[in-house]
């Protein structure tokens, strides 16, 4: 048994270590690469992408975890989590041939390069190549992956969420649709009046990056062992929580795009940041999942960064570094401009109400893609005809339709679906937070760090050691229930 453990830990620091420098090379690729580097970098990546094919196939490393597997009763609690999640991702490895998962890997080291020169020229044509060899990849993988509780679109929604489904989404988007758009429609369709001086006005960027340095230690996130950084896409990437990287988008005319993108991403690098270091180099030492991850993210951005409790404690230093700018405007008028309700296109840009909508569109263009019902080349279409039947509104390019988002491009199929279902899982982890302790009143004391060690303490330590629906009873006592999130958003947007 040893023996077979002592292969599996040497094999697995090796990978570690492949998967650092591809994640490295990764994060230059979105936030300062030359473009003209690309296709030596893919060059580069492909050399990577064998050797770590060759290890993931060893067959002395594949028989240690096929013998674990079946001694899994053996092992201890940690080690027996991390070889039925590592059985799991290697399945893939296994069952496609070795040319198609090169070829793949190179295909998705060229096409976010790609889909953002496409995105800039609103050019979906560009794209459209790119985005058909995609899917036919996806389609294969389910072939590869599906067994018999797991078919089609369900293979890869449970990449990201184990244990959910198109049962459970289906139920989940329904009460949505049911409950929220007739109250969306509602609750945007009229247009209250704001500040000129917030919605006309342009917002110097060496001010916004100025407060967001404000933020990281409002927020406890640690700079010893992370780093905000610019991007065109908002996101966080780490190896481990002793390397957590975040970025932001600085956008002239709009004072909140940075603000909240950047809490947004704190939430999630925070989360990494706190997961127990015990589980440093296994592969546990990460989210639970890309639903609780969400959670975490929705959780800092819009409970409490889009609080009025916040915004109490740090509204007279933000007029202090845009004095000009913020003039005469009140802490009532920003608390009103940054939750507004309205019909918008961009997913990234939308309010916290409509949110769920955008993801509502995407989910239903991906089952239909998986499926085979609706073709690449109809999916602008589509794209526009869903717009305007769930937000209300209908894209009158591509650039701020089906192009906004590089999820697909990266391959990120039975992603979005998280982003919904993490709103809702933070609605209900606050609500059980709020029973040990106020937490409005933490918020407005600017004791944030009391908010981050109850999280770390109920769901953030545990990394991938235990499941989802694990830590929704272990930190709320209950499984999940849609109930708590269409409670707060009705209770926050009819006021």
């Amino acid at each position: 048994m040893q023996t077979y453990i002592d292969t599996y830990k040497n094999m697995r620091k090796r990978l570690n270590a492949y998967g650092y420098s591809m994640w490295v090379l990764e994060w230059d690729l979105e936030t300062d690469h030359p473009t003209g580097a690309v296709d030596y970098r893919a060059e580069q990546i492909e050399v990577l992408s064998n050797e770590i094919y060759a290890l993931e196939t060893d067959k002395k490393y594949n028989k240690a975890i096929d013998y674990l597997y079946e001694n899994i009763d053996k092992l201890d609690d940690l080690l027996k989590r991390e070889i039925k999640k590592v059985q799991k991702e290697l399945r893939l490895i296994k069952k496609m041939p070795k040319e198609e998962y090169i070829d793949y890997q190179v295909l998705l080291s060229k096409s976010t390069s790609i889909w953002s020169k496409a995105r800039e020229n609103d050019d979906f044509e560009m794209f459209l190549p790119i985005l058909e060899k995609i899917v036919a990849y996806q389609r294969k993988i389910v072939r590869y992956l599906q067994t018999p509780e797991l078919k089609g679109y369900d293979v890869l929604l449970d990449l990201y969420e184990e244990g959910m489904t198109t049962k459970e989404y289906d139920v989940f988007f329904e009460d949505l649709r049911n409950e929220l758009v007739p109250f969306v429609l509602t609750a945007t369709s009229g247009k209250k009046p704001l500040s000129r001086k917030l919605t006309k006005n342009l917002f110097p960027l060496y001010k916004q990056k100025q407060f967001n340095m404000y933020l990281t230690d409002v927020f406890k996130f640690d700079l010893t062992h992370g780093v905000l950084r610019t991007s065109a896409h908002p996101f966080t990437s780490n190896f481990s929580s002793f390397d957590v990287r975040i970025t932001t988008r600085y956008i002239e005319n709009s004072i909140e795009s940075a603000i909240f993108s950047t809490i947004h991403e704190m939430g999630h690098g925070i989360y990494e940041q706190n997961i127990n270091p015990e589980l440093k180099d296994t592969n546990l030492a990460t989210g639970s999942s890309m639903g609780i991850h969400e959670s975490q993210s929705r959780m800092y951005e819009n409970m409490i960064g889009r609080s009025y409790a916040f915004w109490e404690a740090h509204f007279d230093h933000l007029k202090e570094i845009f004095d000009k700018e913020l003039k005469n405007v009140t802490l009532l008028e920003f608390y009103q401009y940054i939750n507004r309700a309205e019909r918008s296109l961009v997913r990234t840009e939308a309010d916290e109400l409509t949110y769920p909508l955008h993801i509502m569109v995407r989910y239903e263009i991906e089952k239909l893609l998986i499926s085979g019902k609706l073709k690449a080349k109809d999916v602008a279409k589509r794209w526009k005809r869903l717009y305007q039947q769930y937000v209300g509104v209908r894209p009158k390019d591509d650039k701020d339709g089906v192009l906004q988002d590089i999820h697909w491009a990266a391959g990120s199929f039975g992603y979005f679906p998280t982003y919904a279902l993490g709103s809702a899982y933070a609605a209900q982890i606050y609500y059980a937070m709020n029973k040990d302790f106020n937490v409005e009143n933490a918020i407005s004391d600017n004791k944030i760090e009391k908010i981050n060690a109850w999280l770390k303490e109920h769901i953030h330590q545990y990394g991938q050691s235990k499941s989802p629906k694990e830590l929704m009873l272990l930190a709320t006592g209950e499984p999940f229930n849609s109930k708590y999130y269409i409670e707060y958003l009705k209770r926050k947007f009819s006021s």
